[in-house]
């Protein structure tokens, strides 16, 4: 039997009631979650993630909401387990608290205090610190970055001991921080072959430490464009990414893109499935205004494919 194949969705920002609109019908076409990018300082325009999620949680009953994915070495990691233990209990236990070093605009650090150099550092040693807040009472802790003993962040999280932590990147460090601590990982801007060669290095990470990856989440950030052609969704998606990231994407396309028509983008999902990709999370490469539609084109031609497997 195949294995069960789910999507989300994330979103760029919107108006924001344009924005409420978009993650209500987000939830009534079934899509298994809602994702926010997330920055300090970026090349467009972009909310803080934790507070336009906690937006959503008052709209919305049942759609799982998840960062995708948070730099955790911007922050106090006391101030962001305080704020994903709210941010949690406000959705009812629908958070997933997905993490990452980032690291592609150095000035986003300068901004934030913190040593470009030592973000992988932050990083591990802060997922250790928030899962011990989120879990003890009273919490203690001595790393090389935070010390404390004897605090209590309240209320925990309504899932325990915590929410799940999904961990983003491609590069070996991230890949064995995935499965040294990660209940789940994210890639993106890979191929299927990467990614199956990836997961295995996130096993033998795994088994290093004695863990178990049996309720492990393979995730995938798709940049995913549909159109009438190959050729129109592509110039749309170099176009669009292009202007996000500040560089050419022309020649990352064909490589890392799906794009096409809704056949061509399913092909091209189905081979990240075959490579043990069980959670696609689908950033549409469209203008702002059409997001919804695109959505709702992916939600009718798209995704029954593999929910009928």
């Amino acid at each position: 039997m195949t294995a069960a194949v789910e999507f989300g969705a994330q979103l760029r920002s919107h108006p924001p009631e344009r924005q409420w609109r978009i993650v209500r019908r987000l939830e009534a076409l079934g899509f298994a979650s809602v994702w926010s990018g997330d920055h300090v300082a970026f090349n467009v325009p972009l909310h803080e993630s934790l507070t336009l999620l906690a937006s959503y949680t008052a709209i919305t009953t049942r759609i799982r909401i998840g960062t995708c994915v948070y730099l955790l070495a911007l922050r106090a990691p006391a101030v962001a387990a305080k704020m994903t233990a709210t941010l949690d209990v406000l959705s009812g236990g629908r958070f997933v608290f997905g993490v990452g070093v980032g690291g592609e605009i150095p000035g986003e650090f300068e901004l934030c205090g913190v040593p470009h150099r030592e973000r992988g550092a932050r990083v591990t040693e802060a997922i250790d610190v928030v899962r011990t807040l989120w879990r003890d009472s009273p919490a203690a802790f001595d790393g090389r970055f935070t010390r404390f003993k004897g605090v209590s962040i309240d209320p925990k999280p309504v899932q325990r001991p915590g929410p799940p932590i999904w961990i983003g990147g491609r590069s070996d460090a991230a890949l064995d921080r995935a499965g040294r601590q990660g209940d789940g990982w994210i890639s993106y801007v890979v191929q299927p072959e990467r990614y199956r060669e990836s997961l295995a290095r996130i096993g033998e990470a795994a088994a290093a430490c004695g863990r178990t990856l049996d309720r492990f989440a393979r995730a995938h950030l798709a940049f995913i464009t549909v159109g009438r052609d190959h050729a129109s969704a592509k110039a749309t998606w170099v176009r669009l990414l292009s202007r996000r990231y500040a560089m050419d994407f022309g020649p990352l396309a064909d490589k890392y893109g799906i794009i096409g028509t809704a056949e061509q983008c399913a092909e091209k999902i189905e081979r990240f499935r075959e490579a043990g990709c069980n959670y696609f999370i689908l950033d549409t490469i469209v203008d702002p205004e059409e997001q919804q539609e695109h959505l709702e084109m992916i939600a009718s031609e798209i995704i029954p494919r593999f929910r009928s497997r």
